[in-house]
């Protein structure tokens, strides 16, 4: 599916990945987990064509991505809810799950039915379903997280990047952002998550990474990650 080698890029002449090998298998969910500045954005922006890789390769399903725009990428069938959210604030709900579905409506990914897929959005996210009308600027935190997150599965990718989910929400919004993923994962929708409760990530991922300083320092099967006490001292803390 997803396979990442000696990816390295940064901002201007600072270097922030440096050299990163993984892989993210066809409906697994794989999470990269580390302190803050341990580069696992810039990653996601790296996949994404947000950033533009400085060396190695990023292949989705055996096509290389690395260094196209993100367009081209989108194309490809990767799907970004980025940190942020970076919702279209002057367009209504329904609109901005609309143009998640753009290279659908434009011929470059295979079309199927749009509407009920912004139907199926609506049924995972009740909330946006009585907002559909309203403008996206004035949505509050959880509710715009909500909508990015379903934007992106309008795509219908075959991979869907999920950067910081629960940041800056309220503990039962982030109980829903969870309860999300859970459902996403039961459907087999391969996913790559950065998410700041590193604990919540390893116990609804399958695998986990954890970064430092640009680089992975220790990978494994994300139930061995969270037991152990090595790992939960250096990187996870005890509060999550």
């Amino acid at each position: 599916m997803l396979e990442v080698r000696g990816l390295r890029a940064g901002y201007g002449k600072v270097e922030v990945l440096h050299g990163l090998d993984f892989s993210v298998a066809k409906g697994r969910v794989v999470t990269l987990i580390g302190s803050n500045g341990a580069g696992k954005t810039t990653t996601m922006r790296a996949l994404s064509g947000m950033v533009r890789p400085t060396a190695g390769s990023i292949r989705l399903n055996g096509q290389e991505i690395g260094g196209q725009d993100s367009f081209a990428v989108a194309r490809s069938g990767l799907a970004h809810s980025p940190e942020g959210r970076r919702v279209f604030p002057t367009l209504s709900v329904e609109d901005n799950l609309t143009l998640g579905a753009f290279p659908r409506l434009t011929g470059s990914r295979p079309k199927g039915d749009v509407a009920a897929d912004r139907d199926r959005a609506f049924s995972i996210f009740p909330r946006l379903k009585e907002r559909r009308t309203q403008l996206a600027g004035t949505l509050s935190g959880g509710e715009q997280q909500m909508l990015a997150m379903g934007r992106a599965l309008m795509l219908r990718p075959d991979i869907l990047l999920l950067d910081e989910p629960s940041m800056g929400l309220a503990p039962k919004l982030v109980e829903d952002v969870f309860r999300v993923i859970r459902l996403l994962k039961g459907e087999n929708v391969t996913m790559l998550l950065v998410e700041q409760f590193a604990m919540a990530a390893l116990d609804v991922a399958d695998y986990g990474y954890v970064l430092e300083n640009g680089r992975i320092r220790v990978h494994g099967e994300a139930a061995r990650l969270r037991t152990d006490p090595a790992i939960r001292a250096a990187y996870l803390g005890g509060g999550h």
